[in-house]
C-alpha cells in the first residue's frame, strides 16, 4: 500500500504535520532534506511554509 498525503501543516522552521491516507500522522522536519539546486531554495523559510497538498499527486508541493 502506497501512503499519499492528505492533509498538511506547516509548525515551524521546516518542520510540517502531515496526515496520511492510512489514517497515520505525525510531524517530519525537512531540515537535512534541502540541499542542492532543486531543493536549496527551499532553504527561505517564508518559501518553504508556501506547500500545498496537491489532490491528483497526493503529494507535498511547491510552486516552481
Amino acid at each position: 500500500m502506497f501512503l499519499h498525503v492528505k492533509e498538511a501543516e506547516y509548525l515551524h522552521d521546516y518542520v510540517i504535520w502531515l496526515r496520511f491516507n492510512d489514517g497515520a500522522e505525525g510531524e517530519i522536519d525537512l531540515a537535512n532534506e534541502l540541499a542542492g539546486e532543486v531543493f536549496g531554495p527551499l532553504k527561505d523559510k517564508r518559501l518553504f511554509q508556501r506547500f500545498r497538498v496537491d489532490p491528483e499527486l497526493e503529494t507535498i508541493v511547491w510552486e516552481n
